[in-house]
């Protein structure tokens, strides 16, 4: 599986070309899925490129995108970035009026459980966020949704190209005899290319999109997200095995 993660928490100044609207995160979403992404993660966003869980935005997002890409899972963002509080992240979470198929929990923010919970409620699917160099892993393990997730999100904070593939092993390594749910494995920045090449290689999904990385493997500033995703299409596909 390739998920395209159309924007994280970037704004314009780090990407001029970055989708923020919902039409915007809809045609990027479109243009990704025609390049072989087949499920999407995206941030909603404030008038002003803030993240944000408002009901009201959250449902015009996912309304415009889902009628982009029927059929494709949508996911979205819970990051502690977009609302500090996990009780008032949680009630957020249960006032969406539309809801995504999946959405990611970063279990090294407190609360994880918490929101976590709110989102099982609501009939949401829980991508289990996984950092390197946290917690996370500890506090995931002993969750009581250890079980209950759709997918892990091995998420490789190390940027440098040299070492991220070894960071990325070692998460593998305390992740893959515990859990029993799919593992995705991605990097970002520096880390993001290295990182994709080690997920093909121990056949794991993974991802690729504006939120992880703004360069093409030579170096070249990214165009959009399609581009990203056909040429991690093409390097999975050559990837030694």
């Amino acid at each position: 599986m390739l998920q395209v993660c159309l924007n994280g928490s970037r704004s314009w100044e780090h990407c001029p070309g970055l989708p923020v609207t919902a039409a915007e995160l809809a045609d990027a979403a479109r243009a990704a899925v025609a390049a072989g992404a087949d499920d999407i993660h995206l941030h909603p966003k404030d008038p002003d490129g803030a993240d944000t869980l408002d009901p009201g935005i959250v449902a015009e997002t996912l309304t415009a995108v889902r009628a982009a890409v029927q059929g494709i899972p949508i996911g979205v963002t819970t990051g502690a970035w977009t609302v500090s509080d996990p009780v008032r992240r949680a009630g957020m979470i249960r006032s969406w009026t539309v809801t995504p198929d999946h959405a990611s929990v970063n279990w090294h923010e407190d609360g994880a459980d918490l929101v976590a919970g709110a989102l099982k409620d609501k009939g949401i699917a829980i991508e289990a966020g996984i950092y390197s160099g946290t917690d996370a892993s500890t506090r995931f393990l002993t969750s009581p949704y250890a079980d209950q997730v759709l997918r892990v999100l091995a998420e490789v904070t190390d940027t440098d190209p040299q070492t991220a593939p070894r960071t990325a092993r070692e998460l593998l390594g305390r992740l893959t005899p515990h859990v029993t749910a799919p593992i995705l494995l991605h990097g970002e920045d520096g880390g993001a290319w290295p990182v994709l090449r080690t997920a093909a290689q121990h056949g794991l999904p993974t991802r690729i999109g504006l939120e992880d990385v703004l360069h093409t493997p030579d170096g070249t500033p990214a165009h959009d997200n399609a581009t990203l995703v056909r040429l991690a299409l093409s390097s999975n596909r050559h990837a030694p095995a």
